[in-house]
Order: C-alpha cells, then sequence, then structure tokens
C-alpha cells in the first residue's frame, strides 16, 4: 500500500544516481557536493528506493554541518524516510535525530530554528515528538517572529496528533495568551487558526470580546475569521445574525481578497435584501476596479448566481453589471450581456439600449481585431432587448440597418434577421424601415444578407411610390443586361464587370457539402457567401450593382430569390397601379432579367452551370408572369407573409413555455410551519449573549434575514433532493449476496469530482482485518484518496468515501476488489468488485443556441461519429422523443416543423456538457415501406470523447420498445 506523501519533486528517472557515489560524495568535505548528493537521495527515495545504508552516513557526516541549505535537505530527508517497523514502533536509531532536532530548535540561527519547527508539523510520531515539546514551547516566545509563527503552527500539529492533548494538556490556554499578545499578522493568524481548528469555543470568545477591532486585523487573519464564521453558522443558524454584522463590517476593508470573501459568505449564510444588496454592490465593485480577466469571470459567475436567486436585487445593479463590457477580452463581455439580458425590465430597458448603442458605435473605430465579433453580439443583444419590449425598436433599428453591409456577414446575417422581424412586429415602422432599407441596399456585400433584404423588399413595400423604387432598386443592382455578350468571331466573352469580379471577389465557400436549415446535406456547387475584400473594389462593383457581382460568381440561388421578388414586386403593382401600360412595362423588365440569368446560367462563361432547383423557380416565375391568377396571387401575396407570422408565433410560444418552465417552483409540505411577518417578535435572546453586543434587541438585517429563511421555508427551498426513490435508483450492487463481504455503492456526481459511498458489510461470523477497498479507473478519471485499511467485527458494516476526479466528458469506468484477512487463514482473501460505468449523460445538460451558430460548429467540428438506426419504435416523432430523453439533449428543430406524418424526419440536438465541450446531434430518418425506421444519426463534436461516448449511449439506447 502506497505511504502518504507531503513532498513533490520532479525526477528524470534517466539518470539513475547509484548509492555508492552519494555516499562518497556525503563523507567528502564539500558541502555543494553534499547538497547534489542529498537532493539524489531525496529524489530516489521519493521514486520508491529504501537506501538503507545512507541513513549512518548521514547521520555521522550531514548532521554536523552548518551549511544551512545541507540542513534544510537534511530535514527533507527526514521526512520521507520510513521511521518505523514493521508493527509501527518507532526504530530506535530515531533516537540519534532527537538531539539533533533539539539542538536545531535551540540554535542561534533564526533560519534553521524556524524550519525545524516546520519540519515538525509534518511528523507524525509521538515517540519523537515528545522529547522536543519543552523546546518547541520555549520558541512561542522567541524575539523573532519567524520563529514564533512557526512555533504556533508545531504546536497546532502536534495537539491534532491522536495522543496529542496528553502531550500539550494546555495549549489552547497557551495560545490563547500568545494571541492576546502577539503583534506579528501572520503569527496572529496562525494563533487564531490553532484556537478555530482545536478549541473554537475560545476562537469564538477571542472573536467575540474584539469584535470593534476586527476591521482593523491584518488581512490573514480576517479571511481565517470569515472561514471560522461560515463553520459555526452552518452548524447553528440561530446565532448567525450577530456574525452577519461582522461580516457587513469587512466589506469595506482594503484587501480586494478579504471583501470577496465577505460577499460570498454573505450569499451563502443569508437572503435578507440588505445582505445581498451589499454582496452584489461588493461584486460590482471588484468588476471594474480587477484587471484581471481570470478575476473578472469568476465574478460574473457570481453575480450570475445571484441573478438566479435574487432578481429583484440584481435587476437595481444592472447599469454596473454594464460597466464590464469597457474589457476588450469577448468571453467577459459575452458573459456581461447573457446577465444583463435577462435583467431588463421595463423601467432600465431604455438605460441598457442606450448604452448598448454606444458600444455599437465604438466597434466601428475598427481599432480591435475582434470588434466583428463583438458587434454581432451586441446585435443580438439588441435584437433580444427589442423582441422583449418592442417599443425601443424604433430607437435602435435604422442605427443598426448602416451595417448591412457590414463586412463580418454573421454581424450582417443577424441585422438583416432583426430588420425582418421588426418590419412585421412593429407595423408603424414598416415605411421608414422600407425606405431605408432600399437606401442601402446597395452596400450589402454577402449572398444570404442580400437573400433576407430581396424577401423583405418583395414583402412590404406596398404602396405604387415603394413597389416602385423596389423594381428600380434591383434593376440598378443588377446592372445593365445581358450579363455576358457574344464577341464578333462567334466566341462566348464574358461581361468586362465580371472579369473585374472574377479576380476581386473572394468565394468563401468551397464544394464542400453544405448544411441545410433542417439538419439533411446538399452538395454546394455555387458561391453561397461572397465578402467583398478591401474598400478598392467597391468602387468597382458600386458601378455594376452588387447583386450583378455576386451573381457574375455563381450564385444562382441569390438569382432565384432575385426573379421571386421582381415576380411580387410586378404582381403587387398590378393591384396599385392604375396604368396597365406601366404595369406591362415592369413586368416586361423583369422578364428580360429573369431570362438573362437563366441565359448565363446555361453558358460556358461561368465555370458551374445553374443547379436544377434555381432554375425551376426562375422558369415558374417567368411562367407565373404570363399567366396570373388570383389563386396563385394569394398564394405569393398573403400566404408567404403568413407562414412568417405562424413562424413568429411558434418561436415566441417557445420562448414562454420556457420562461413557464424555469419559473415552476417547490410547494410547501403539508407539515411545514409558517412563520408571519407582522406576527414576529422583534425580540430576540441570543443562545450565548455576549457584553460586547450591547442590547439583546433583533436588527432590521436579522428581522429581514429571519423572514427571507421562513419564506424559503414556505416554498420548499431548504428540501433540496426531496426526490427519495430517484437515490435508490443511483445505487450500485458490487458484489454478490453470497459472497463473505456484501458492498453497495452510492455514486454522487458533481461536475468535476465524484463520490463513492461505499458501504461494506461483514457477512462472517469473524472479524476482518487490514479490510481494503482498492479501486482503479479507465478513462479521464483520477483517484484522489489513497485507500485505508479497516477492521470489521463479526456482521458489522463500515461506510467508506472515495472521491474521483474527472477531467473531461466521456465514459469513464471504475473497477476493483475488496482484500481483507482472517485471523484463521493466513492469506489475503479477494473480493472482486462489479464495475461502476460513469454515464456521460452526467456531465452533459441540454441547452440552446441559434441554427446559424449550431451550423457553423457543424461545419468547424472535426470528430463525427455516424451510428445507423436500429430500432423497434416504428413512429419517427416517437423514435425522436425516445432519442432526445435517452440523450439529455435540446431539440432545435421547431415543434411546427416536426408535426404532420410524411415518412421523413430530420432534427437537430444540442447540448453542453459541464467541461463547456458542444455536442450536436442530427437525426435522418425516414420509414421504410414495411414501416421500419431506418436512416443514421451523426453526431459532431471538438473532441472524440465525447462523440464516442454519446454514439455507444445512443447504440445502447435506440432499440427502444422495452
Amino acid at each position: 500500500m502506497e505511504k502518504s506523501c507531503s513532498l513533490l519533486i520532479y525526477f528524470d528517472k534517466g539518470t539513475p544516481a547509484i548509492a555508492n557515489e552519494i555516499k562518497e560524495a556525503l563523507e567528502g568535505n564539500d558541502d555543494y557536493a553534499k547538497t547534489e548528493a542529498m537532493k539524489k537521495a531525496i529524489m530516489l527515495l521519493l521514486n520508491g528506493e529504501t537506501l538503507p545504508q545512507l541513513f549512518i552516513t548521514i547521520v555521522r557526516y550531514v548532521l554536523p554541518s552548518e551549511d544551512h541549505t545541507v540542513q534544510k535537505l537534511l530535514l527533507l530527508y527526514l521526512e520521507i524516510i520510513e521511521k518505523t517497523d514493521a508493527k509501527g514502533k518507532v526504530m530506535p536509531e530515531m533516537i540519534l535525530i532527537c538531539q539533533n532536532l533539539r539542538n536545531n530548535l535551540q540554535h542561534p540561527n533564526e533560519y534553521i530554528r524556524g524550519v525545524t519547527l516546520r519540519f515538525l508539523c509534518r511528523l507524525n510520531e509521538a515517540e519523537i515528538i515528545e522529547p522536543l515539546i519543552p523546546s518547541v514551547l520555549q520558541n512561542l516566545e522567541h524575539r523573532h517572529p519567524f520563529i514564533r509563527r512557526n512555533a504556533i503552527l508545531a504546536v497546532m500539529s502536534i495537539y491534532k496528533l491522536p495522543q496529542g492533548e496528553q502531550l500539550l494538556v494546555d495549549a489552547p490556554e497557551m495560545i490563547e495568551k500568545v494571541l492576546s499578545t502577539e503583534q506579528d499578522p501572520s503569527a496572529k493568524r496562525n494563533a487564531f487558526l490553532m484556537l478555530f481548528t482545536c478549541a473554537q469555543d475560545r476562537a469564538i470568545n477571542y472573536l467575540l470580546t474584539h469584535v470593534d477591532r476586527v476591521p482593523e486585523w491584518g488581512e490573514l487573519l480576517q479571511m481565517v475569521v470569515l472561514e471560522l464564521i461560515r463553520k459555526v453558522c452552518r452548524t447553528n443558524r440561530g446565532e448567525k445574525g450577530k456574525y452577519i454584522k461582522i461580516i457587513i463590517s469587512l466589506l469595506n476593508a482594503p484587501s480586494t481578497a478579504v471583501i470577496y470573501e465577505c460577499a460570498s459568505t454573505l450569499v451563502s449564510l443569508s437572503s435578507a435584501p440588505t445582505a445581498i444588496r451589499a454582496a452584489a454592490n461588493t461584486y460590482c465593485q471588484l468588476l471594474l476596479s480587477q484587471s484581471d480577466n481570470n478575476v473578472k469571470l469568476i465574478v460574473l459567475d457570481r453575480l450570475n448566481e445571484l441573478k438566479s436567486s435574487h432578481r429583484d436585487i440584481m435587476v437595481d445593479m444592472i447599469m454596473d453589471v454594464l460597466r464590464a463590457l469597457s474589457s476588450p477580452n469577448l468571453d467577459i463581455r459575452r458573459k456581461t450581456l447573457d446577465i444583463v439580458l435577462e435583467l431588463i425590465t421595463p423601467r432600465n430597458i431604455n438605460e441598457v439600449v442606450l448604452t448598448l448603442k454606444k458600444e455599437v458605435v465604438k466597434t466601428q473605430s475598427g481599432e480591435l481585431e475582434k470588434n466583428g465579433e463583438y458587434r454581432q453580439m451586441l446585435i443580438q443583444a439588441i435584437h433580444s432587448c427589442a423582441i422583449k419590449f418592442p417599443e425601443v425598436a424604433s430607437t435602435v433599428v435604422h442605427m443598426l440597418m448602416d451595417f448591412l453591409g457590414d463586412s463580418n456577414v454573421a454581424s450582417a446575417l443577424d441585422v438583416v434577421v432583426f430588420v425582418r422581424e421588426i418590419i412585421e412586429t412593429n407595423p408603424k415602422l414598416r415605411v421608414s424601415i422600407i425606405t431605408r432599407l432600399l437606401d442601402t441596399f446597395y452596400q450589402i456585400r454577402a449572398a444570404r444578407v442580400c437573400s433576407c433584404a430581396l424577401w423583405i423588399i418583395g414583402e412590404y413595400c406596398l404602396s405604387l411610390s415603394e413597389v416602385q423604387s423596389g423594381i428600380g432598386t434591383i434593376k440598378q443592382c443588377l446592372g445593365d443586361l445581358p450579363f455576358f455578350s457574344v464577341s464578333e468571331e462567334g466566341g462566348e466573352v464574358s461581361d468586362s464587370s465580371n472579369k473585374v469580379q472574377q479576380v476581386n471577389a473572394t468565394t468563401v465557400s468551397s464544394r464542400r457539402p453544405a448544411v441545410l436549415a433542417d439538419g439533411t446535406y446538399a452538395t454546394q456547387s455555387a458561391a453561397s457567401e461572397t465578402a467583398f475584400s478591401p474598400p478598392t473594389l467597391v468602387q468597382g462593383s458600386l458601378s455594376s450593382g452588387n447583386l450583378r457581382s455576386l451573381i457574375l460568381t455563381g450564385d444562382f440561388f441569390l438569382g432565384a430569390v432575385v426573379a421571386c421578388t421582381l415576380t411580387k414586386l410586378v404582381l403587387r403593382l398590378e393591384e396599385v397601379q392604375p396604368s396597365i401600360a406601366e404595369v406591362n412595362r415592369a413586368s416586361s423588365q423583369a422578364l428580360l432579367i429573369m431570362v438573362s440569368i437563366l441565359q448565363l446560367g446555361q453558358s460556358s462563361v461561368l465555370p458551374h452551370p445553374i443547379d436544377n432547383d434555381s432554375y425551376d423557380r426562375i422558369v415558374l416565375c417567368i411562367r407565373l408572369l404570363c399567366n396570373t391568377g388570383d389563386d396563385i396571387r394569394k398564394i405569393w401575396l398573403q400566404s408567404c407573409r403568413q407562414s412568417y407570422v405562424k413562424m413568429l408565433a411558434d418561436k415566441q410560444l417557445r420562448e414562454t413555455e420556457e420562461i413557464k418552465a424555469k419559473a415552476q417552483i417547490s410547494y410547501a409540505q403539508p407539515d411545514d410551519l409558517i412563520d408571519f411577518y407582522h406576527l414576529k417578535s422583534r425580540k430576540k435572546t441570543p443562545l450565548k449573549f455576549h457584553p460586547s453586543l450591547g442590547n439583546a434587541g433583533m436588527s432590521q438585517l436579522e428581522l429581514e434575514d429571519e423572514v427571507q429563511d421562513d419564506l424559503k421555508r414556505a416554498t420548499g427551498e431548504f428540501i433540496k433532493d426531496g426526490d427519495d426513490a430517484n437515490k435508490l435508483n443511483r445505487i450500485l450492487q458490487l458484489t454478490g449476496f453470497s459472497d463473505p463481504v456484501y458492498a453497495e455503492a452510492y455514486v454522487t456526481v458533481h461536475h468535476y469530482d465524484i463520490v463513492l459511498d461505499v458501504t461494506v458489510i461483514n457477512r462472517t461470523k469473524e472479524t476482518l482485518q487490514n479490510l481494503c477497498l482498492e479501486l482503479a479507473t479507465m478513462g479521464d478519471l483520477k483517484l484522489v484518496d489513497r485507500p485505508q485499511n479497516y477492521t470489521l467485527a463479526p456482521e458489522s458494516s463500515k461506510q467508506i468515501k472515495a472521491n474521483i476526479k474527472v477531467s473531461s466528458t466521456e465514459t469513464g469506468v471504475i473497477f476493483g476488489n475488496i482484500v481483507y484477512e482472517t485471523s484463521n487463514v493466513h492469506e489475503r482473501m479477494v473480493v472482486v468488485l462489479n464495475d461502476i460505468h460513469i454515464d456521460i449523460m452526467d456531465y452533459i445538460s441540454p441547452a440552446v443556441c441559434t441554427d446559424v451558430a449550431f451550423r457553423t460548429m457543424w461545419a468547424e467540428f472535426e470528430w463525427e461519429n455516424k451510428v445507423a438506426v436500429n430500432t423497434v419504435i416504428q413512429h419517427e416523432k416517437e423514435f425522436l422523443d425516445h432519442i432526445i430523453k435517452s440523450t439529455n439533449m435540446k431539440c432545435l428543430t421547431a415543434s411546427s416543423a416536426l408535426d404532420g406524418d410524411c415518412g421523413f424526419l430530420a432534427a437537430n440536438l444540442y447540448a453542453k456538457s459541464v467541461f463547456g465541450e458542444d455536442a450536436l446531434v442530427n437525426i435522418s430518418i425516414e420509414k421504410q415501406a414495411d414501416g421500419k425506421l431506418s436512416g443514421y444519426i451523426r453526431i459532431r463534436s471538438k473532441t472524440q470523447g465525447i462523440a464516442l461516448s454519446l454514439g455507444d449511449k445512443i447504440t445502447l439506447k435506440q432499440k427502444g420498445g422495452s
């Protein structure tokens, strides 16, 4: 069995030192050679060597050395050598060490005394320590603080030994005297820590006696005071009122570490609004005053926790939290915006939006490289605000439309989606948005943004002037027709502007499979995104128009969108234009444009011909304009908009349902006591009344705190784990009922830790000696504690706890055995345990992301696991629900898109792990003629572990039916 280790040193095993060489070096007179030899000896001992022959050499040649480094290494050597024999008795040669240690404790040099006292803190053998105690106690009164502080620690560690109370009977009393006279901050902190650990009542008494001077104490001592308060208040909640006053007095301490701890302690102990407000204020101060990004992120996490439990108080702090946007770090900005968006109310919405607008304007300066990404985050935040509070939309929509031509495609796309939603939900803004969109349309540089903007123009241009402007804008952006000309020699020559565009336009996408909105694949032959390089080309492209440039790169999907938009505008023009001649002129111009696009698509000018979908769409538009019927007109002018309205309503319904689900609260237990605020007595007698606390009346803070506690009790918040049936499900049987030792484990998974609570029962009539639970792990799991030996009486039981650290999201296995001895049999008996499989489901939780973000991640992530569908379930929707339940993931595909019965289903699922990893799943299934389901489930992630583990889980669970 491994020994406990208090020392860790890196050692390269490639250079083993021979014991004889070390011995020769130690016997010499050169201090440097001795130092190196001692280092080698220590490293060999730490790596499992015993080196018994060196001990006498070290006693003879190293003990007398006056060199400080050699003496320090000697103490490290003594710390790690075996000091007891097989029976646990101290070896006789250790007496040689005692005299040396006593001499060191009386040495004239302070450093030697200090490190020797430090060494005693790690010594567990009472026989060695006992003769040294008088020398240790003398050092408590030494003039040098370095020695006093280490002497106090030595007293504490001796007192904590199993026989410590007999060795140092009056240690707490002595340390209390030292504490009252000590001036050095570190020594004072060590003395208070000793009382806190070994004699808690004395520590509390000292604290309450000097309660007025606590703010003046040093940072180290204040931290220990806070730890004491946390411990006392957890064990005796009735007394926390008087301690909270001490915490609030420490909130003004000069040390940032102290005020952070104060705020955390306040939140953990009290629910009183005054206390929570004080903690929130402290966090906000730290957020602004600290320059370290890690500190800011930790503080934002704390504020996020406060937001969940005390939203009303956090609403008042929203502007303070927003000031964290001044940090250039994107993670801090993202976290800040996430917190702020959940604290928006009608009272603060205008202030928040004003701040966000200022930040958007700042991103135009272009000083920082990630300005585009930050602008995208701000636009999404403003979008969210405008959806929740439509009245602010008018103040932001026109400013954001300046960014439709943004070089960051994702940012421009967010703006156009925002504009599309606002124009539908805010009819009053329709005219001004359409006018502004037509004015700025020529600036748009990305195909997807153009497509969305064209849809808005086709749907929301209603008056005669708007329809005419819409057609005029599209014509202007397409430039002169045709798109290419044929030379006299009969060869085809592309338009001159085409040459310019092909040189300057950069095609962003390639011929890799594209992911459609429903999660299925489509081969993408034409470029879907074209972002323009630097301003030099803008001049050239403006003369020929942005739509022309994009279509000439082979984007025929955009050409089909242009055709549909022109068709809608011409159909609407028939309704609003009295002159038939004007309608016919517009119609013929639209037909000419569509035919030109088809001609370009079928020519050899471009490397790729037009795709079939776009061709069919444009041909449909041409037929429609040549022969219009009322039914067709209704579909094109009304049904499209109605579908969009239905989509928005569905989205809003889902968001409302999510908010309702979050707002569900636990209910009171039937026999819980409920106090009434107005009937509460304002008199209170503290359990341990102390004169320094003044009169025993209840302060406003204590009253608030009691009321909040009662409120929590009434709403069942104190009862976290009420689901006992769920607990029973997590108990795993490790051995059989017929084994001499029965064992079962209760597994608790908490983020980065797994705690195994193992119950071991001796089923025999004999005493089991040296019983040890030996565990080993596979995967990214690490055992924290070394196993201990226990003695188990006949038919008795023992609870053994084992801690395991987890470092990534993948399925791990814990296996092991129970080893024990009995008095009759000399050999050790072994009972092999069942394996414990750690489920990936404990680490992942459902999460939400936008379709755009999902598709971006899907393209980026390199690990894909493809699982073929093999199930007895015969209904597509039922199978999807089964997979969602089995994998603990969130379905991103709207329920309205999954309705109906067409024999085919495609859906996207998403989850996030506690380590921040993303898990993406796409399900594509169809029903065969024989009623069975077939298809594939694709899993993608950044790391291999999560993709493989999730695939194994799905393979195991997908059968269903049982």
